[in-house]
């Protein structure tokens, strides 16, 4: 096989932890601001120009949309793990055989998952008790939104292969110009030719599939290991496992979450109030804001660990989580309570009505600002998977978060029925699971301290 080398943006391994972590997080914190500004302009735009049956329309579909994505989602970061391991290995042959192993695995997902959203989509979305008066918009949107998914997981994969040797500015230029290009379209969609829902949605679809051809057009130029040839597209078993045994946990991990929020979800709706439901849509899309900072540490405290673990630099994991653990914690409190102090500034932007600014303060208030434990514990989650280890993690994640949540809506939203005891069960779950997974980052991190060598994919590496 041509050997091509293998080139880094970013040295996670010899360089300064601190310094790279940032430099490799900053474009990912641009890269997610964007995403949720793009995000936000489709709320605006569909609040402010088709009213607020059509906001609640698409904030309806949130849940299940993400439901849905997720388990499809978690093959991103098994990639990542992968491929940065074997970035850290300097093994060339098997970091080519795993990014076009990915790109296969994003075109399978992509068709499956298109199928399955559009079969479904009203389906759903009488499950969780959407309002009747906003049920065909919003499976309408959920169609027209799924024809795209093919084009959102090979930007996902495609984004995961360069995130894993370190390169995050590329992915921001491509969420640059798809989110501009989006943006533009929502307002020509929706204000010249008031197509409302199903302008937003085609809006969304056309841009991912700039964002895909931006990737894909990226990885065929490469001139290292990462480089992507189409008639090498295949799936290589072993590399597809383990791709699988990292991914499908985070995957299942999002789901099960999803269901949760989709049952949390059906108790907002059985308020029966198109008003509360966009109240909640509105401030979601505010809460999403706080993720900026969380999700890009995150993501390098997978990426940092896997690449010092390849590289055999066990002592460097410590240290990694340690830092994106304070940075994350900064990051996601300060946003946090920004958010809750302008408020209903923010909420005036997506709407006009007093009522739904005055409910939108509730979430604004309860969950908002205390996200930050949900980053906290998210960092012990992605150190483990970081190391190799994405099950446990998951199992404890779904039992803490899922199960107390749902417990909480059995027992104190049954018997109080306002819209504050549905919220509170966001932070006690953080609460709780947090400390769990502390206890297990701790147990998990000495026992590989301990290990010397296993077998990955047949080849000896340390773990």
């Amino acid at each position: 096989m041509e050997k091509r080398g293998l080139t880094t943006k970013i040295d996670m391994v010899n360089g300064p932890l601190l310094k790279n972590i940032f430099l490799f997080s900053v474009p990912l914190m641009f890269t997610n601001f964007l995403q949720m500004l793009f995000n936000t302009a489709d709320t605006v735009v569909v609040g402010k120009f088709a009213g607020e049956v059509a906001l609640a329309a698409v904030g309806a579909t949130g849940s299940i949309v993400f439901l849905i994505t997720s388990i499809f989602n978690g093959l991103g970061i098994g990639a990542n793990v992968v491929i940065a391991r074997l970035i850290g290995r300097q093994d060339e042959e098997l970091v080519s055989k795993a990014v076009h192993t990915s790109m296969m695995m994003a075109i399978v997902s992509g068709i499956l998952l298109s199928v399955a959203g559009i079969v479904f989509a009203k389906s759903l979305l009488m499950m969780v008790s959407t309002p009747s008066d906003i049920l065909d918009l919003s499976g309408l949107y959920m169609k027209i939104y799924f024809s795209g998914a093919l084009f959102l997981l090979i930007y996902n994969l495609g984004s995961a292969v360069l995130r894993s040797k370190g390169d995050t500015q590329r992915p921001l230029i491509f969420l640059c110009v798809s989110g501009g290009l989006n943006i533009v379209l929502n307002l020509f969609f929706v204000i010249v030719f008031q197509w409302s829902v199903a302008g937003v949605a085609l809006a969304t679809v056309i841009s991912e599939g700039v964002a895909a051809f931006l990737v894909v057009r990226t990885l065929c130029r490469e001139n290292d290991a990462t480089r992507l040839t189409l008639n090498q597209l295949k799936l290589d078993r072993h590399l597809t496992w383990e791709i699988l045994r990292i991914g499908l946990p985070a995957g299942i991990q999002g789901m099960v979450f999803s269901l949760s929020n989709v049952v949390i979800q059906s108790s907002i709706n059985s308020f029966n109030s198109s008003t509360i439901v966009a109240a909640n849509s509105a401030a979601s899309n505010l809460e999403n804001f706080v993720y900026i900072g969380t999700m890009a540490f995150n993501q390098a405290t997978v990426t940092f660990t896997s690449q010092n673990l390849g590289a055999n630099k066990k002592e460097a994991i410590f240290k990694i989580m340690g830092i994106t653990l304070i940075l994350t914690a900064i990051s996601a409190f300060g946003i946090g309570a920004g958010l809750a102090y302008f408020g209903p500034v923010l909420l005036g932007f997506y709407t006009n009505e007093a009522a739904v600014i005055e409910t939108g303060m509730l979430r604004l208030t309860i969950v908002t600002l205390w996200l930050g434990m949900n980053g906290i514990l998210d960092v012990f989650v992605s150190s483990m998977r970081g190391m190799g280890y994405s099950t446990v993690p998951t199992v404890v994640m779904l039992v803490g978060i899922c199960g107390v949540r749902l417990l909480w809506l059995a027992m104190v939203f049954a018997q109080l029925r306002t819209l504050e005891s549905i919220y509170l069960c966001f932070p006690i779950s953080w609460l709780v699971t947090g400390f769990v997974q502390a206890g297990l980052w701790i147990k998990i991190y000495r026992s590989m301290m301990k290990k010397k060598r296993r077998n990955f994919l047949n080849r000896e590496i340390i773990i």
